[in-house]
């Protein structure tokens, strides 16, 4: 009996897993891998089942920087890898990119590694910047690639060092599952108000602040207008916005919160318009997902947030960390006629069409770990 070969991907929630590599574990076991999915459990681990991979639970603290806590991960990467022996390592999110990797390399297992982007810690530049660069090249100096998704990110890394020019490549983004997220006709603005809304984890790094501001200015001339938000409050990130916040902004009545939702499309499809000021990203999942459905854009022109938009063509790229931009461009999207805001949908649609449908990122992978497996790569 031939062994079937075995990828293990590991990521900081089961939750990510869940909702940005479905389409990924769905595929690799449609081509006959035994996939192991790692994260810490949280009460999305059980959907893993239907997707047809073996869940382990590891826990990970993906927010601290303790030195203690971070080496015990490592071990306890290094005891799962010695059990599991997969033939493929995949790595997303610091912690299982870091001390995943390393535990792979010190057992020879081929490491693939992804930086969906750099977060917070990238943003800023303090000892925490410096210490997350050199545990990057540490860990992927011998990785057998590493995928970036956008070209800032992986121009910097090529750059300063931190992996080698010849071992990475750019997806776009997670890519959108164009089946799921497809076209929805712009809502009829009949009798209703006039819809913005932000999807994302609500961390004052996503522009969530520059929203809520910006809404009160647009709602100076147009006092019916809505601002939704929709995603985690309270995550474990030092930017998170509290609950007590948005209970102090949903009472002054300026936006509504929508709460979290495992299927945002009915919410895509019911805004007008999609919007996220962040700071920065890899590439937004909750862009892609809005353009796909047809919804116009506004974003800030900021690494990673820029790749979703054509300015002026599917959306309007503002300022980062200026209300007042972000104000004035969502202005000009309610005073667009309807068919030019249907328009401008068409576009994204088309845009998601051409350079961001997940089965590019699929494929990508296939080929990678495919070369991997049938070839016999050692380090």
């Amino acid at each position: 009996m031939v062994k079937r070969r075995k990828v293990l991907i590991a990521l900081n929630s089961a939750w990510n897993l869940v909702n940005f590599r479905a389409g990924l574990i769905r595929a690799l076991v449609a081509e006959g891998y035994e996939v192991v999915a790692v994260a810490p459990n949280d009460a999305y681990a059980s959907c893993l089942a239907e997707l047809g991979c073996r869940f382990v639970a590891l826990p990970m603290d993906n927010k601290g920087t303790h030195p203690g806590r971070d080496l015990l991960l490592f071990f306890r990467f290094l005891n799962l890898l010695r059990c599991e022996r997969p033939d493929v390592f995949l790595g997303y999110t610091i912690k299982p990119n870091v001390y995943g990797s390393l535990a792979a390399h010190v057992l020879g297992i081929q490491v693939v590694n992804n930086i969906a982007g750099l977060g917070t810690v990238f943003i800023r530049n303090n000892w925490l910047t410096r210490l997350a660069r050199l545990l990057y090249m540490t860990a992927f100096s011998r990785s057998h690639h590493v995928f970036f998704q956008n070209n800032e990110d992986l121009q910097m890394f090529v750059e300063q060092g931190l992996v080698p020019a010849d071992k990475v490549s750019r997806l776009p983004g997670s890519g959108v599952d164009l089946g799921i997220f497809h076209y929805v006709p712009m809502p009829s603005l009949e009798n209703r108000s006039f819809c913005f809304l932000l999807v994302a984890r609500l961390l004052w790094d996503k522009g969530v602040g520059e929203y809520v501001e910006a809404a009160r200015m647009v709602r100076r001339q147009y006092p019916t207008t809505t601002f939704q938000l929709l995603g985690f409050l309270d995550v474990k990130n030092q930017t998170a916005v509290s609950s007590a916040q948005m209970d102090d902004w949903v009472d002054e009545g300026v936006v509504e919160y929508l709460g979290v939702a495992d299927d945002v499309k009915p919410y895509l499809a019911a805004a007008d318009c999609v919007v996220l000021p962040s700071y920065r990203e890899g590439v937004p999942r909750s862009l892609l997902e809005a353009a796909a459905i047809g919804r116009p854009i506004v974003t800030t022109d900021a690494i990673g947030c820029r790749d979703a938009v054509d300015d002026g063509v599917n959306g309007l790229l503002c300022c980062v960390r200026n209300a007042s931009d972000l104000a004035e461009k969502m202005r000009s999207i309610v005073d667009m006629s309807p068919s030019e805001r249907e328009l401008m949908g068409i576009a994204g649609r088309k845009k998601m069409e051409l350079e961001f449908d997940e089965k590019i990122v699929i494929d990508r992978y296939l080929c990678i770990i495919g070369d991997i497996v049938s070839n016999g790569v050692s380090i």
